[in-house]
């Protein structure tokens, strides 16, 4: 059995999507999994997504909470990190290590709970390969539309190494749902949910992003 199957409450096909319900494992097999560069790797996304003092910010699939407790120094007190997540157990975790401008809610990313217009900045990292593939095109307008217009998003995904040997023993670790390649993944959803598209490509530690705004 691999490491991604004690972590991830998937069905048997990764396409079918699935959540992560073991915030302690994960943190600890995250941390493995970068080499040690964990922390570079989501600062390099922080600055990838270009977050701005006063920023409300919102970090769909957010897990345990890095990725927004990396932000929420960026956008200074005066701006806010909402952190959504499926699972239960990850919002708890995430929430008991939540900074003064940060709060966490459980909910879908095909189905966010907010106004439309609430955010400035919708980011969602390493998330969206675990929702159902019919799902992805609705949760990518789900973050067109809580965007105000001119509001900026950023989707990161994991990028397998390009040897097959080495493809082969992450696959096995992760199991199939981070087996896909994140453009395969993503398609043209980005832009077909109405964004204009900035910028995509590769970042270190094995990560792939997307770089858009809402007109």
């Amino acid at each position: 059995m691999g490491l991604g199957k004690l972590l991830h409450r998937h069905d048997e096909h990764a396409d079918e999507g699935g959540t992560i319900d073991r915030p302690r494992a994960y943190e600890v097999f995250a941390s493995i999994g970068f080499l040690g560069g964990r922390r570079a790797a989501f600062t390099r996304l922080a600055a990838a997504a270009r977050p701005r003092a006063g920023d409300r910010v919102l970090d769909v699939g957010c897990g345990t909470g890095y990725l927004s407790r990396v932000l929420a120094p960026v956008v200074t007190p005066s701006g806010h990190v909402t952190g959504l997540d499926p699972s239960p157990a990850m919002i708890e975790y995430a929430t008991r290590r939540a900074p003064a401008n940060c709060t966490y809610v459980v909910g879908a990313g095909q189905d966010l709970p907010f106004p439309d217009g609430s955010f400035d900045l919708v980011v969602s990292s390493l998330a969206v390969h675990h929702m159902p593939v019919e799902a992805r095109p609705g949760a990518v307008r789900e973050m067109f539309r809580v965007l105000r217009p001119g509001g900026r998003l950023l989707i990161a995904e994991f990028r397998p190494p390009a040897g097959h040997l080495a493809r082969h023993l992450v696959g096995a670790l992760s199991g199939p749902a981070m087996r896909h390649d994140p453009r395969d993944l993503l398609g043209t959803v980005v832009p077909d949910a109405g964004f204009e598209v900035e910028a995509e490509g590769d970042l270190p530690y094995l990560l792939y992003y997307v770089r858009a705004t809402r007109p």
